[in-house]
């Protein structure tokens, strides 16, 4: 399956029936991390399930693995980011893969860097700072 370049976030969803339609929710955070703006427009994509993939409540094969994405970033990686916004507490801000938020503080909007990821959390990563202007 191609993906696109332009892809905000990915998020498994149910689909639920409000009055006279059908609703899919979009997790709080993809908000809250400036993914997705309240008001605006976006293009969905829905991908089936595979019909030979057990439904969580059909397998009993052990815990089941997180439905959430996994971070686009491991500890210890090196990346070049481009800094976009700062953050309220003054830190750098970069998106990556599916607008996931790598912090980098003491740099400015407009500045390329390149980072050592040094924490990873499910919604955002730390970076710091190895090489200025790349």
């Amino acid at each position: 399956m191609e993906i696109s370049d332009k892809l905000l976030c990915l998020f498994n969803a149910d689909v639920r029936t409000e009055d006279d339609r059908y609703v899919v929710e979009i997790p709080r955070r993809e908000v809250e991390t400036g993914t997705v703006e309240p008001g605006e427009t976006y293009r969905v994509a829905l991908i089936s399930r595979e019909s030979n993939e057990p439904a969580e409540s059909e397998s009993n094969a052990g815990p089941t693995p997180s439905a959430e994405p996994q971070p686009p970033v491991e500890a210890g990686e090196l990346r070049y980011v481009e800094i976009e916004d700062i953050g309220k507490q003054g830190d750098g801000i970069a998106r990556v893969e599916r607008g996931y938020v790598i912090i980098v503080p003491g740099t400015e909007v407009g500045e390329r860097v390149k980072v050592e990821i040094t924490e990873v959390k499910s919604n955002f990563a730390v970076g710091e700072v190895v090489e200025d202007d790349f």
